[in-house]
């Protein structure tokens, strides 16, 4: 197509990106097999959180100091 004005240019821009838009729609469409989850099975699903930092308390607090109770072995 051969653009003669600014005007010309501007509508063409435009049918192009709506072309280009349709085509990426209907190229990436799933026919409704493909949904969200509803607010049902959302509740269901259960995230853990970092639990790390009570366990490395614990470790510091007992465990870490272990070895100053242990009688030293000579042979």
């Amino acid at each position: 197509m051969v653009v003669t004005n600014m005007k010309e240019l501007c509508n063409y821009s435009i049918q192009q990106k709506k072309l280009r838009a349709a085509e990426h729609r209907r190229k990436h469409e799933h026919s409704g097999q493909c949904s969200g989850l509803t607010d049902s099975e959302y509740k269901k699903c259960t995230t853990r959180q970092k639990s790390t930092f009570a366990k490395a308390r614990k470790f510091t607090h007992n465990r870490l100091w272990n070895y100053t109770n242990n009688k030293i072995k000579t042979l």
